[in-house]
């Protein structure tokens, strides 16, 4: 499928809703990003939770969304299988978007209206990228003012679309520590994603997350 095509299986999914179905970004104009890794970003202390099960990697996210706005840009770090994509839909459950959130692996990138006259989720994987120049292939600056942006595998790749950022590591250990009365991979013929504990480390990034506004990241986080 071309990077300019809906997906159609996410257009039917969604035809009886009113609002516009999540659609791939396409080709835009070349650009530049707006600053460079070299220019000192203003960071803060890192904040780590503890999350027991996806269904609390979704949860962290749908508090997250509280305190974010539109222009607002996420990177997503960690291994396949770490939850990046889970924490994406708790997210776009909290923002009020358009559904059927997956990786966005093959497409790059995909874009959820808001059903609530908030900002749109755009969702980008940049697994597939092989360095930030090649974000410019993406209409990712035609986006971001208007939208919460997200990019799986983000890290030395997407610093430069914005003056701030929220780092998000998620870290599944090796083998994936059981959630309480989860049962043994042994018992059970496959282990499920919900029932294996991650840590996640948020780092926020920028003149955006100053003190105040940290105080409300942290807030809205529990912590």
């Amino acid at each position: 499928m071309g990077r300019g095509r809906l997906d159609p299986q996410l257009r039917d999914r969604h035809a009886h809703l009113p609002a516009r179905s999540p659609r791939l970004c396409g080709r835009p104009r070349r650009r530049r990003c707006r600053r460079t890794r070299r220019d000192p970003p203003v960071s803060s202390a890192d904040l780590t939770l503890t999350l027991p099960a996806a269904a609390d990697t979704q949860a962290a996210a749908k508090a997250l969304a509280s305190v974010l706005r539109a222009g607002d840009l996420l990177l997503l770090i960690g291994e396949l299988g770490a939850g990046k994509t889970t924490f994406t839909q708790g997210l776009g459950e909290g923002l009020g978007v358009r559904g059927g959130i997956i990786s966005p692996t093959f497409v790059l990138a995909r874009v959820h209206p808001s059903l609530v006259g908030g900002p749109e989720l755009v969702h980008v994987d940049a697994y597939r990228l092989g360095s930030a120049g090649e974000l410019e292939d993406l209409d990712l600056a035609d986006t971001m003012d208007r939208a919460v942006t997200v990019v799986e595998w983000g890290r030395d790749r997407a610093e430069g679309l914005a003056d701030s950022r929220l780092e998000l590591e998620l870290i599944r250990p090796v083998g994936g520590a059981l959630a309480p009365g989860a049962p043994a991979p042994w018992e059970s013929e496959e282990l499920e994603d919900d029932v294996v504990e991650r840590t996640l480390t948020v780092r926020a990034i920028g003149p955006r997350w100053d003190a105040e506004a940290r105080a409300a990241l942290a807030a809205a986080l529990g912590l």
